[in-house]
């Protein structure tokens, strides 16, 4: 028992995988959904159908439950109405965020997901929730990746988020006029974090449509951090191939030449030759633990006249380690022709252990 409880303090329960799942730890875990909105122990599932039916967001499915009682499913669901914020977790730290599941409804452009860390006023993560789950297009696709999972209906984020003192997510609906709801569930671990772990951040960015053929996904970033990921929804509004503009990682005092220079778009999501099917001369979706070309919308020949595109790189492997960055696509074809497109940037990135390190383009401004 000695030997077992020495081994367990030296492991704090963080950065899983299979080849540590044997080791034991102090780490405690916990979870957050409408079943139990603190996470605390023994707290889960307490909604009574009868006493808790009138008050707002704590016995939403009541006329299901209400012959089978307290304990069946009273609660699984939030309600959140026109211009409203709804607090989906608040956690003490130390901890981590490990997974988090949720199928929301509603338009999810207007359904707007942030994270704060610690005492953070202004929050590391701003997205649409749709785009958070590299679904920027409002339909679902299926997607099977390490980071981000979209099995059907669902969305899930298996992202390790790190933080010291505490942790606040709230999801605001910005539809004037119609109410949406979430099914949730946030996933956390209580333990210590190390000294060098940094602040997970996420930012949203549009060009609808983008007016030249440099555009900037995201910049500003001063300080010690990687770059994880992207995720961009790409829509085409004319003829011929689209993705032959390169990416560029402007690193530490870069002026006129970056350090990181790629072949075309379709390289950097790890694809090659237009995404093209050789056989069918069409293209192909595929959707990998880090890459992929996992949604392809074709105009139907109607109402549905742009083809668009969904696609994903995550770093894993390979983060982007910098002291300042800024980073770019060109908006490329193989003339000199210049086309206008219309893309949608979400970029995914752990980000420095300072809290406010984004010249930060708010979603709502």
């Amino acid at each position: 028992m000695a030997t077992i409880s020495i081994y367990a303090q030296n492991f704090n329960g963080l950065d899983m995988n299979m080849g540590n799942l044997y080791r034991l730890s102090n780490a405690k875990t916990r979870s957050i959904s409408p079943e139990n909105f603190t996470g605390e122990k023994g707290k889960g599932g307490m909604a009574d159908p009868i006493t808790d039916k009138e008050k707002i967001n704590q016995a939403n499915a009541h006329h299901a439950a209400k012959t089978l009682g307290q304990g069946w499913k009273v609660n699984p669901y939030v309600n959140i109405g026109p211009n409203e914020t709804f607090t989906l977790a608040e956690i003490e730290g130390p901890g981590s965020i490990q997974q988090i599941w949720m199928t929301p409804t509603g338009e999810w452009r207007k359904t707007i997901i942030r994270f704060y860390w610690d005492d953070e006023k202004e929050p590391s993560v701003e997205c649409p929730i749709g785009d958070f789950f590299c679904s920027g297009w409002g339909l679902y696709s299926p997607l099977s990746s390490l980071a981000v999972c979209v099995p059907g209906s669902a969305f899930n984020c298996y992202w390790q988020m790190p933080f010291r003192k505490k942790c606040k997510i709230t999801m605001e609906n910005i539809d004037p006029n119609n109410e949406m709801r979430v099914y949730y569930q946030i996933n956390y671990t209580l333990t210590e974090v190390p000294e060098d772990a940094a602040y997970f951040h996420a930012q949203f960015r549009r060009s609808n449509p983008n007016i030249n053929s440099d555009h900037v996904l995201v910049d500003g970033i001063k300080g010690k951090g990687q770059y994880v990921g992207t995720y961009i929804a790409w829509q085409v509004n004319n003829n011929g191939w689209w993705g032959e503009g390169e990416i560029k990682f402007f690193m530490d005092g870069d002026k006129k030449f970056p350090t990181i220079c790629g072949t075309g778009t379709e390289d950097y999501f790890c694809g090659s030759y237009n995404f093209e099917n050789k056989t069918t001369h069409q293209y192909e979706e595929f959707t990998t633990p880090y890459a992929g070309l996992h949604q392809i919308i074709r105009p139907d020949g109607v109402y549905r006249s742009q083809q668009r595109f969904g696609m994903y790189r995550w770093h894993i492997l390979d983060p982007i380690r910098f002291e300042k960055l800024q980073f770019k696509i060109l908006d490329g074809v193989t003339t000199a022709d210049i086309s206008i497109r219309n893309q949608t940037f979400l970029l995914l990135y752990f980000g420095i252990k300072l809290n406010h390190m984004l010249n930060f383009q708010h979603y709502l401004q």
